[in-house]
């Protein structure tokens, strides 16, 4: 029963690292466009579809999580799988990009830069989402609202670049 006990919480903990991760490089990415998102965002023509300011924390808080959920999910099948190591891979690489868009749309102050890196983005989230899709199916749907919003973003950020 102890031993139950210990498994359930080692597995909680590990979960919440993942989840935790992922927050940090929202963070990192919160951090960058903190700024810019009061000073030079503000200036910019947007597109009528563009949500008010407020939306953005929490859905990409709840993103976020979800993302270190579904590469917990993925994780757990084991390191020693080649499957699992390239879903991770790819899941490394959209986190990595999800944190340069920040940096080229909001850090410097680039609609276009910030373009091509949310197209890059965009495909990293959906070969993500078939590498999870093929090692745990409730990890690859657990990203579709990811997919979803990176869509949404990506035709803001287009909006954007193509009304200034």
């Amino acid at each position: 029963m102890v031993d139950d006990w210990r498994k359930t919480l080692i597995l909680l903990g590990q979960a919440l690292g993942a989840i935790l991760l992922c927050e940090a490089v929202g963070g990192l990415a919160g951090w960058v466009t903190q700024t810019s998102v009061t000073t030079w965002y503000p200036t910019l023509a947007k597109p009528s579809f563009t949500p008010p300011d407020w939306v953005f924390a929490p859905v990409w808080t709840l993103l976020y999580a979800l993302m270190g959920l579904a590469a917990f999910l993925v994780w757990r099948r084991g390191l020693r799988h080649a499957p699992v190591r390239t879903a991770l891979t790819a899941f490394g690489i959209q986190l990595a990009l999800n944190a340069g868009w920040s940096f080229a749309f909001f850090g410097a102050r680039s609609p276009s830069l910030g373009l091509v890196v949310i197209l890059g983005l965009w495909a990293a989230v959906a070969w993500t989402m078939d590498q999870f899709f093929r090692i745990r199916s409730a990890a690859g749907w657990i990203l579709v609202p990811y997919l979803a919003w990176v869509t949404y973003a990506l035709a803001l950020n287009a909006a954007i670049w193509w009304l200034n």
